[in-house]
């Protein structure tokens, strides 16, 4: 079921009008016409093949970064299913600090109107430029005292607003 929502965030980066139209539906005004920003500065948005704990990579001239898509139907996702998840999100985190890449989580609540998009990044001191500027607006993702990640969804950056604030 992911793999529909990676396609489908995959499009929304991509710019592509059919997309952008269907998941705009039950989105105000407001939120539609900054989804359709998207269309004047798109994405090149690569899927990525096997579990490396990226599902997709967004590049264009002045951004780029990997990004885990994630799906409920619940408002909270807790990644404490396995100690597999746990290192992956771990592997995932060191990556992106040591590139200097900022790391994003996307977050699609499944049954939702409006806007069903939210998006999360991971603190990391290694970014400059536009990255570090967008890292220190984004919402982040909360860790247990375990260790575990935890996306709570109310809490996320709407991905209008995202898209929004990178045009």
């Amino acid at each position: 079921m992911s793999r529909q929502y990676e396609r489908e965030l995959k499009r929304i980066l991509q710019g592509d009008v059919d997309v952008l139209k269907n998941v705009t539906r039950t989105c105000s005004e407001e939120e539609k016409e900054a989804y359709f920003k998207i269309r004047e500065k798109p994405f090149v948005v690569i899927r990525s093949a096997g579990s490396l704990g990226v599902d997709l990579v967004a590049l264009r001239d002045n951004i780029s970064f990997p990004i885990e898509v994630k799906s409920s139907k619940y408002k909270r996702i807790r990644m404490s299913n396995s100690p597999q998840l746990k290192e992956q999100s771990e592997r995932f985190e060191r990556a992106c600090k040591k590139a200097g890449l900022m790391a994003i989580y996307a977050f699609r609540l499944k049954s939702t109107r409006g806007d069903s998009w939210r998006i999360f990044t991971l603190e990391n001191n290694n970014l400059k430029g536009i990255a570090k500027r967008i890292n220190t607006r984004l919402a982040k993702v909360h860790k247990s005292p375990d260790g575990y990640l935890i996306l709570k969804w109310d809490e996320g950056w709407p991905l209008n607003r995202f898209i929004d604030y990178l045009a």
